[in-house]
């Protein structure tokens, strides 16, 4: 069951990828509009800074869950190399239950802001874009994360499982 949710989430987090890297693309292709308008023109696009702003969140929400599925992410590992294996797991799957806890959190409180932003009419300052559609996009991005800790979780579990099973038959088997 695991390997149909690591491919789904995978066809899922590959699209994200093409649209994070669409978001960087339209950075680049604004910013160097913008020189040249700036430049050649004397008429710099309104609301650059913003758009820029907004699209990089973007991009980097959008491609967040899939770093975290390929264990991209930066993160401390600890040399735990006079512990049990079992014992690791158990540190992993804690680790992964505590930030799966801290992540739910945050994708709650986007939503909230988010729909908070949409009732108000809050819009960024030059340009008048509308915010809450971006905070809408960051908030499922988020929830896209908390699956790929759900994911994780569940691995750790199925793995710590595998461990006990054969601890519990190495025991066995050195008793008879």
């Amino acid at each position: 069951m695991l390997n149909s949710v690591h491919a789904i989430l995978k066809k899922v987090f590959s699209i994200t990828d093409i649209l994070a890297g669409v978001c960087f693309f339209s950075v680049m292709v604004l910013v160097l509009a913008n020189i040249i308008m700036r430049n050649l023109f004397v008429r710099p696009i309104m609301g650059t800074v913003e758009i820029v702003g907004l699209l990089i969140a973007t991009g980097l929400g959008l491609a967040l869950a899939n770093c975290e599925m390929a264990d991209g992410n930066i993160g401390m590992d600890l040399e735990l190399n006079f512990l049990s294996q079992r014992t690791k797991k158990v540190i992993e799957t804690v680790t992964c239950l505590i930030s799966l806890s801290f992540w739910v959190i945050v994708v709650w409180r986007i939503f909230v802001f988010a729909n908070t932003s949409y009732v108000n009419g809050r819009v960024t300052s030059t340009a008048s874009i509308p915010v809450y559609p971006f905070i809408f996009i960051l908030g499922f991005n988020m929830l896209c994360l908390c699956a790929v800790l759900v994911y994780k979780l569940f691995r750790n579990v199925e793995d710590m499982s595998a461990i006990f099973r054969k601890s519990s038959q190495k025991r066995k088997e050195e008793s008879k």
